[in-house]
């Protein structure tokens, strides 16, 4: 079988102008002749060379860092912009959902959207009009249907896009991290029908900063980085080089360059780990200092996994406990770790009062790692597939 997508040796090239010369207000440009700044162009190279196929069915993200030429790609695929070299055989008809707004016209409604955007699809009237109904349904926005679209919030126009692009069925759907747009209900409504059109043989490009999402409902990844492809496979080994890529400097340790506005602050934060799974402990010493008055407070550590997900929160103690100190002060805690899947942890440091106001929070500024299994003897390869605690337990009868 042909692949549905084959991107052949694809690159994009932009010119970039710069003007020299320091800025010069409207006042001293009069006063000096109208003088203008001379205008200098270079060649940027947003792609270089990007080669891959993408089988029928499958579903595979690409990743990367901002301006790693992740849209550029995306918007190339879309035939929204032309590449500088190189050319791509689609054997499928693609929906693209990139930007809100993309494809669709601002003086229509809602309604007449649907059709013009269907059509643009290449869709037929009786095929956009059997899926009407579940379009509307899926995008909550009946009692608007017929409103010029340019009165739509952005969030509206992004439920009426997504619902208009996954339901009128295109062989190959292709999203970019438009959907970071919607609400958090509606983000878990995409996933689910994103999951749904993937089972059911069609095939999605997805681009997101959410590794949860991607290793969900992706199979494969590709990972650029400065316009280039530097890994491609598995979706899980290609995201976790994507995460060593962003190790934090001084990991275990962080010291605050500027000072800040708040009463109290974090000036360092280091955290140290001991003991052995299950029973890691881990040291968090902080440095705090006062610069004003202010209400008893008190600590709190959020531990987060390599995909931004938080763990857990610990509260070393309950009660307010730390006075205002003009000389400042150094608290020392220890928090026993849950059996935590082997990855690379976050910790990020929040003081408050006691009415949980927030008065400084600095967040993922120090790292962990956990390297061993929680499970001793039984080295698994734990996935967050499967959560990211593995609990004590044992068979008491069988």
């Amino acid at each position: 079988m042909k692949p549905i997508l084959e991107v052949k040796a694809i690159s994009k090239k932009f010119r970039i102008q710069h003007l020299t010369g320091s800025y010069l207000s409207l006042r001293e440009r009069i006063s000096q002749g109208l003088t203008f700044e001379k205008k200098v162009t270079e060649e940027f190279w947003a792609l270089d060379n990007i080669t891959f196929d993408v089988n029928p069915g499958e579903s595979l993200a690409i990743i990367g860092r901002n301006g790693a030429g992740k849209s550029t790609l995306l918007k190339i695929l879309s035939k929204i912009t032309p590449p500088t070299q190189g050319r791509i055989i689609c054997r499928g008809r693609v929906a693209s959902l990139l930007e809100v707004g993309t494809g669709f016209h601002p003086e229509l409604t809602g309604r007449e959207n649907i059709f013009f955007n269907g059509s643009l699809l290449g869709m037929k009237r009786k095929e956009i009009d059997v899926k009407f109904d579940e379009i509307v349904e899926f995008s909550g926005t009946r009692k608007f249907l017929d409103m010029p679209l340019k009165h739509y919030s952005s969030g509206m126009q992004l439920r009426l896009a997504f619902s208009v692009a996954a339901f009128l069925e295109p062989e190959i759907l292709i999203i970019d991290e438009v959907l970071a747009v919607g609400d958090a209900e509606f983000q878990k409504k995409c996933l689910g029908k994103m999951e749904e059109v993937s089972s059911s043989g069609r095939t999605i490009l997805f681009v997101s900063h959410n590794l949860a999402a991607v290793e969900n409902l992706c199979t494969r990844a590709i990972l650029l980085d400065q316009g280039k492809i530097i890994a491609s496979g598995l979706v899980e080994e290609v995201v976790r080089k994507y995460q060593s890529s962003h190790a934090l400097t001084n990991a275990t340790f962080w010291e605050r360059k500027t000072k800040p506005k708040e009463s109290i602050y974090f000036k360092s934060v280091e955290v140290k780990l001991s003991s052995v799974q299950p029973v890691h402990i881990l040291k968090v010493v902080c440095k705090l200092i006062s610069q004003a008055q202010h209400k008893s407070a008190f600590l709190a550590f959020d531990v987060s996994n390599s995909m931004g997900i938080t763990i857990f929160q610990a509260i070393p103690e309950v009660l307010p406990f730390i006075e205002y100190s003009p000389d400042g002060k150094e608290v020392i805690s220890e928090i026993q770790l849950p059996p935590l899947i082997p990855d690379q942890y976050k910790v990020s440091a929040w003081i408050g009062s006691h009415n949980t106001e927030t008065i400084c929070w600095d967040k993922e500024i120090v790292q962990f790692e956990i390297t061993n299994s929680p499970t001793p003897g039984r080295n698994f390869p734990h996935s967050h597939h499967n959560g990211f605690l593995v609990p004590p337990s044992r068979i008491v009868h069988g």
